[in-house]
C-alpha cells in the first residue's frame, strides 16, 4: 500500500475508522471522511500519523454529488493519486416490519445508500481510468442476502448495492479497475453499542465461531481488496460473519 491514496467513507468511527487505520499503517495516504464528527476524525488522523503514516480528515456527505467531487479533488490535489475508494459510510433506517412501514420510509434508505455509491464512484472512476489502475471496496451486509425482523430497509438497500458493484466491476474490469464487495454480519460498533449484552451473546451463539465481529475484523477483508493481492479479483462478495454464511 505504499504511496497508494485511499479514500474511506465515514471513517471517523467503527468499520471506517478500523479501515482507515489499517491502510494507514500498511503504507496508504488516507483521506478520512467525516460528516458530524470532526473530533473522531481528527483522532484517526492522528493515529495514522503516530504510526508513520499521512492522512487527513475531509468533512463530507457522502450523499452529496459536489461534496463528495471536492473531497476526492482535494485528496488528489494532497497525494497525488486516487487508487482506493472505501464506501463505507452508514445510512440510518427505519427498523420496522413490512407491515408497519410507509413507502417513503422504506425507500429513503436504498436513496441514501446508492446515492453514496454513485457518487462517490463517479467521482474516481476518472482518475482511475487515467491511470489504469483503482480498487474499488462497498461495505454491505449479510443481510441483503438473509432476512431478519425489522431490517427490511437495511436489506433491501444493501441488496441493490450488491447488484450496482456487480455491474461496476464488469464495467470497468479491462482497464484495470476492481470492484468487490465486503459484507459483515453483525459487529461492535456504535451503532450496536445500544443493543443488550444478552442479545449480542444470543447472536454470538449462532455464529460458527461463537462471536459477533469487532471492526478490525472487516477492515483486514478490505484491505486485501485494497491491496495488489486481489488483483485479478472482481465482483466478488466476501462475508465476513465468522461461518454464517457459508456458501
Amino acid at each position: 500500500m505504499n504511496d497508494k491514496t485511499a479514500i474511506v467513507t465515514g471513517s471517523s468511527h467503527g468499520i471506517g475508522a478500523a479501515t482507515a487505520k489499517l491502510l494507514g499503517e500498511r503504507g496508504a495516504n488516507v483521506v478520512v471522511n467525516y460528516y458530524s464528527s470532526p473530533d473522531a476524525a481528527e483522532k484517526v488522523v492522528e493515529y495514522i500519523e503516530n504510526n508513520g503514516g499521512r492522512a487527513i480528515a475531509i468533512k463530507a456527505d457522502a450523499r452529496d454529488k459536489e461534496d463528495i467531487a471536492q473531497l476526492v479533488q482535494k485528496a488528489k490535489e494532497t497525494f497525488g493519486s486516487i487508487d482506493v475508494f472505501v464506501h463505507n459510510a452508514g445510512m440510518k433506517f427505519p427498523m420496522k416490519s413490512f407491515e408497519d412501514m410507509e413507502w417513503n420510509e422504506f425507500i429513503h434508505k436504498t436513496d441514501d445508500e446508492l446515492q453514496a455509491a454513485f457518487f462517490g464512484t463517479k467521482a474516481v472512476i476518472p482518475y482511475m481510468k487515467e491511470q489504469q489502475y483503482g480498487k474499488l471496496v462497498y461495505i454491505s451486509s449479510g443481510l441483503s442476502k438473509r432476512a431478519a425482523p425489522n431490517f427490511l430497509a437495511h436489506g433491501v438497500s444493501k441488496s441493490s448495492l450488491n447488484a450496482f458493484v456487480k455491474y461496476v466491476a464488469d464495467e470497468f474490469a479491462d482497464q484495470g479497475i476492481t470492484a468487490n464487495t465486503v459484507a459483515p454480519g453483525m459487529v461492535e460498533t456504535n451503532a450496536t453499542s445500544g443493543m443488550p449484552q444478552q442479545y449480542k451473546e444470543k447472536q454470538a451463539s449462532f455464529v460458527p465461531m461463537k462471536r459477533i465481529a469487532q471492526p478490525e475484523d472487516v477492515a483486514r477483508a478490505v484491505a486485501f481488496y485494497a491491496s495488489d493481492d486481489s488483483d485479478y479479483i472482481t465482483g466478488s462478495y466476501m462475508p465476513v460473519s465468522g461461518g454464517s454464511e457459508m456458501i
